[in-house]
């Protein structure tokens, strides 16, 4: 007689689970700078979801650590059989112990991955590590590429600033009818209320905000996220293209007080280079025609997210984006 074929779980069940993880991630995008947002969710082999975790901030546990520990924590840590993870399990040494190796110290017997890790630092992929060490190894593309297309979306920032060290560029212009951006006199807005929540949804994902002085001179914005639930102790870089410096101390002062960074580039690239550096993934660009249009037409934005008030219907929200001049690959 032959033997039973090893039961795991049907692709439907691997599908929902890497949703679940992805849902996981994208609920810290702009928390784990300079860290990518990467979600995991743990199977067993009947296909029922075990744990779901995100990776939520620099210096903590990634996402996979996070995810055994819980099943540990239940008692169920035997039953540990399929791994998802929305990016490539590191296997380096950082602030925190190589995720290969604590998927190894599991009962695992496969992993799913959404996207290849794009760090060019990274010496030996943990898809190679794992495959050494006996596990089956999949890509997620494979099996649906859409939910490929999502993970690698959600890593597209920390991919820019791996290969080109300059943080991903997201270009928020909101406009009348008529396609201009000054609103009315006595008003800091045109747009409806769900308008002004993807701005502030826009602003919690960002690691920095960058401006010019002339909007901060019309009305002294605080940047800050209002309506939506922002980060705990959640503190953010603020450019600010100033070259005749008039803003003036007393707003800087003020912005610090809010938790800002500021920083006073003397252009656009030099602003890109600074928050690079700083370990910034995605800076949100909120300025007036002037400055907007200059990043427009520089090849430093990676998105443009025009809003278009309606005063009859819902605002009309377009993204554009800009053909990328980096590549993300999947490890299948």
């Amino acid at each position: 007689m032959g033997t039973e074929p090893e039961q795991s779980p049907s692709p439907d069940a691997v599908a929902l689970a890497f949703r679940l993880a992805l849902d996981a991630a994208r609920a810290f995008v702009g928390a784990t700078a300079p860290n990518p947002p990467v979600g995991c969710a743990i199977l067993e082999a009947s296909g029922n979801v075990l744990a779901v975790a995100a990776h939520q901030r620099a210096g903590t546990s990634h996402s996979e650590a996070l995810a055994i520990a819980e099943c540990r924590a239940k008692g169920l840590g035997g039953a540990i059989h399929t791994i998802v993870v929305t990016l490539e399990p590191c296997n380096h040494f950082g602030r925190t112990p190589p995720c290969s190796e604590a998927i190894l110290s599991t009962t695992a017997k496969a992993v799913w991955i959404g996207a290849a890790d794009p760090n060019p630092a990274v010496v030996g992929g943990g898809a190679e590590r794992l495959r050494a060490a006996g596990l089956t190894v999949r890509s997620i593309g494979a099996l649906d590429p859409s939910l490929a297309a999502s993970a690698q979306r959600l890593v597209e920032p920390f991919a820019k600033r791996m290969l080109t060290g300059l943080p991903w560029v997201t270009v928020k212009q909101a406009v009348d009818g008529s396609g201009a951006m000054i609103p009315p006199r006595g008003q800091k807005t045109f747009t409806s209320q769900d308008s002004l929540k993807l701005a502030h949804e826009l602003r919690r994902r960002a690691d920095a905000v960058l401006t010019g002085s002339g909007t901060i001179l019309a009305d002294a914005p605080e940047f800050t996220v209002r309506h939506v639930p922002d980060f705990v102790s959640r503190n953010r870089h603020l450019a600010i293209l100033d070259r005749r410096r008039r803003v003036s101390t007393n707003y800087i002062d003020a912005a610090t007080a809010r938790g800002f960074r500021v920083l006073l580039p003397h252009s656009l690239a030099d602003a890109l280079h600074q928050l690079g550096e700083a370990g910034a993934l995605e800076v949100l660009v909120e300025a007036g025609p002037l400055l907007t249009e200059s990043v427009l037409v520089s090849p430093f934005w990676d998105e443009h997210v025009r809003i278009t008030a309606d005063k009859d219907g819902p605002d009309r929200v377009e993204v554009l984006s800009q053909p990328h001049s980096f590549a993300l690959t999947e490890r299948s």
